[in-house]
């Protein structure tokens, strides 16, 4: 197995806000918490993965195959709620047995899944996904269309929203129609009414016509959000062949006047991050990879379950420095297991990592 790095600062004051809940801690509890919290809504997709069992093998040459429940913002929705935080899921499933799992994926989780809808007409969406033997990543989607992408915005609980202290989205939502007009009108009532827009892009390429179609589409609507998380892949695509690695080159072509935070993942070394005031770099602790699916996502809960209760902590470097060692370590623990939700990490879990790495 190779070594996953994820940044990590050094030891700290951050006083993180506390749970009662504990690995063994029943949903309902977890519900109950999660309730005096600050509400993160996720908007987006939710669809089932289907892995082979076999490890580095291609989709073809899988002799079986093993199903985890998926969806980038999904997995956020759920990696929060799994941190004692608040959490509640905006997208459609299909009328079926796959869509029943994935709502009651939520609901064990102590997600709020009253934002989920059930679509007569289409299927929940399926994603063969496998790591080849020379570690390359092989996708195969099944959404012609599939019930997500026929979300209205007529269909989308705008109460909810409301609701919210931050609204995270990614952009695979955006390919399609009714369900980008959904979402452009989602993020448009989390706007006004005073939420945190939290963006956290998927390249997800064979999903769209081309890398232009993509680059287009993601950046359609780049310049709305407060907090963007973004890897160098994906900035690769953006900034369109310049250094991925460039501060100066980052400023200039990803950093836009409304945004407070910009964070950029870089796998093995950390990651970046950038504000209007300051920027720095968090290198990386080590870990045992089994599968990085949903270590982004993973990221990204962890630093939204403190940024809801701490929502100007892009202004204080160091305490987001102390955020960011949180959320690295939930995107460490994940990638130590395999499937993502199945991997998502609690609270007690991370601080015990943490601890672990800060007493040494």
């Amino acid at each position: 197995m190779t070594s996953c790095c994820f940044s990590v600062s050094r030891r700290g004051s951050f006083k993180l806000v506390k749970s009662s809940s504990s690995d063994s801690g029943s949903s309902k509890h977890r519900k109950r918490e999660a309730e005096k919290r600050p509400l993160v809504v996720c908007f987006g997709e939710m669809m089932i993965n289907l892995v082979p069992t076999a490890a580095r093998v291609s989709l073809a040459d899988a002799a079986a195959y093993k199903r985890f429940p998926a969806g980038a913002t999904g997995n956020v929705a759920v990696g929060i709620s799994r941190l004692g935080g608040s959490a509640a899921f905006i997208g459609k499933v299909g009328n079926d047995e796959f869509g029943y799992m994935l709502s009651d994926i939520l609901k064990q989780n102590g997600v709020d899944n009253s934002g989920l809808l059930f679509d007569d007409d289409a299927r929940t969406a399926l994603a063969f996904y496998a790591l080849k033997s020379n570690g390359e990543p092989e996708f195969m989607f099944y959404r012609n269309p599939s019930a997500d992408v026929l979300l209205r915005p007529d269909e989308v609980d705008m109460n909810l929203i409301k609701k919210a202290t931050v609204f995270h989205y990614g952009s695979v939502s955006l390919i399609n129609e009714p369900c980008r007009s959904a979402h452009l009108a989602a993020m448009s009532v989390a706007k006004v009414s005073g939420c945190i827009l939290s963006y956290a892009p998927n390249l997800a390429l064979p999903l769209w016509p081309s890398k232009e179609a993509a680059r287009k589409g993601i950046m359609s609507i780049w310049n709305y959000a407060d907090i963007i998380k973004v890897s160098v892949n994906e900035i690769r695509l953006l900034i369109e062949g310049d250094d991925p690695y460039d501060d100066a080159v980052i400023m200039k072509k990803l950093h836009h006047y409304n945004l407070k935070l910009l964070l950029v993942t870089e796998g093995a070394r950390g990651c970046r991050y950038y504000t209007k005031e300051f920027k720095g770099w968090v290198a990386g602790f080590e870990v045992e990879e089994i599968d990085t699916t949903g270590a982004s996502d993973s990221f990204v809960g962890g630093l939204l379950s403190i940024v809801a209760a701490h929502n100007h902590i892009y202004k204080d470097e160091k305490k987001l420095r102390y955020a960011l060692d949180f959320a690295n370590a939930c995107g460490a623990l994940t990638v130590t297991g395999k499937g993502a939700i199945p991997s998502l990490p609690t609270k007690h879990a991370v601080l015990r990592v943490m601890f672990s790495y800060f007493s040494s």
